[in-house]
C-alpha cells in the first residue's frame, strides 16, 4: 500500500509513451503504469521499453469509457492505496484535411479532451495522496484559440471564480454552436481542438482550487502544460520537438519535488509559468 506509483494516460506512443519512459529512467521510485485504450497496443509499447531496460506496467484505460476509468480505479486504491503522480496525456485531434463535419469534429474532440480528462480526475484525484503531483497535458493551442474568442468569452474563460458546471456549459455551448453552423458569430475560434484545450486548461484551475480548499495541508500540485509541437501522430512529421523533447515540461511538473507550493493551477510551458 505505500508503494508509490505514476500513471500516465494515453502513453502507448508520442508524447505519452516519452513521459513513461522519462520516468522510468528518472528512475521513478515505484511502479510506472503506462496505459492505453488498446490493450494490445499498450502491452507492445511495454515490452518495447522492457527492451530498453525499462520496467514499466500496463493498465487498459478508455477515458472516454466510465467502467474503464471505475476499473483503474479500483485497481490504484486496491494495489497502492492511491496514487502519487497523475499524468492526464490521452487525448485527440482530427487532422488538417478531415473532411468531417465541423460539429462532428466538435463533439467528438470534445468527449476525449475535455470531458475524458474530467471523467478521469473526478475519479482519480480523491486517490492523489499528499504530495501527489497532477499534470494536464494541455496545448498553446488553448492560448491561440483563447485569444481568438469574443472578449465576452475570453472574461468567462478567465474568470477567476468560474466553477466547473459554468464551464462544462460553455464547452457544451461550443459544441452546439458549431453543430449550428454559427459558432463565428456566436465569438468562438475555427478550431475544436484549441477550444477543447481551453477547457482543459480552465479545468486545472479550478480543480486546483478546489484541491487547496480541501485539502489544504496535502501539498498536492495541479498544473496544465504545453508540451509544444511534437513529432507525433497528431501533430505530423514536420513539427520541430521529438517526443522525448516534448515530454520535458510534463515530467518537470510531474516530478516537482516535496515540500513546494508553485507552481499549482498554473499553465506551464518550457518549465516556466505562462500569462493565460
Amino acid at each position: 500500500m505505500s508503494r508509490k506509483v505514476a500513471v500516465v494516460t494515453g502513453s502507448n506512443k508520442g508524447i505519452g509513451l516519452a513521459i513513461v519512459r522519462g520516468l522510468c529512467k528518472h528512475p521513478y521510485p515505484g511502479d510506472v503504469l503506462l496505459t492505453a485504450r488498446n490493450e494490445q497496443l499498450g502491452l507492445e509499447a511495454v515490452a518495447a521499453l522492457r527492451k530498453e531496460g525499462f520496467n514499466p506496467l500496463f493498465h487498459q484505460l478508455d477515458i472516454c469509457d466510465p467502467v474503464s476509468v471505475q476499473r483503474l480505479h479500483d485497481h490504484l486504491l486496491q494495489n497502492y492505496g492511491g496514487v502519487n503522480v497523475l499524468v492526464n496525456n490521452a487525448g485527440m485531434a482530427f487532422k488538417v484535411n478531415a473532411t468531417e463535419p465541423f460539429g462532428e469534429q466538435a463533439e467528438v474532440t470534445m468527449q476525449t479532451n475535455f470531458y475524458g480528462t474530467m471523467q478521469v480526475l473526478h475519479s482519480l484525484l480523491p486517490l492523489v495522496k499528499p504530495q501527489g503531483r497532477v499534470v494536464n497535458v494541455s496545448s498553446i493551442a488553448s492560448k491561440r484559440a483563447l485569444c481568438q474568442c469574443s472578449p465576452t468569452l475570453q472574461a468567462r474563460f478567465r474568470d477567476s471564480s468560474i466553477g466547473e458546471e459554468d464551464l462544462c456549459q460553455l464547452m457544451q455551448q461550443f459544441v452546439s454552436d458549431a453543430k449550428a453552423g454559427d459558432h463565428l458569430e456566436k465569438g468562438w475560434p475555427s478550431t475544436a481542438y484549441g477550444t477543447t484545450k481551453i477547457g482543459v486548461t480552465v479545468l486545472t484551475r479550478i480543480q486546483a482550487h478546489q484541491i487547496s480548499e480541501q485539502r489544504p495541508n496535502d501539498g498536492i500540485l495541479v498544473n496544465a502544460c504545453c508540451p509544444g509541437w511534437v513529432r507525433t501522430d497528431m501533430a505530423g512529421p514536420k513539427a520541430p520537438k521529438s517526443p522525448e523533447e516534448g515530454a520535458e515540461t510534463p515530467l518537470y511538473l510531474a516530478l516537482l519535488p516535496p515540500g513546494l507550493t508553485e507552481p499549482h493551477g498554473q499553465f506551464v510551458s518550457e518549465k516556466k509559468v505562462e500569462e493565460w
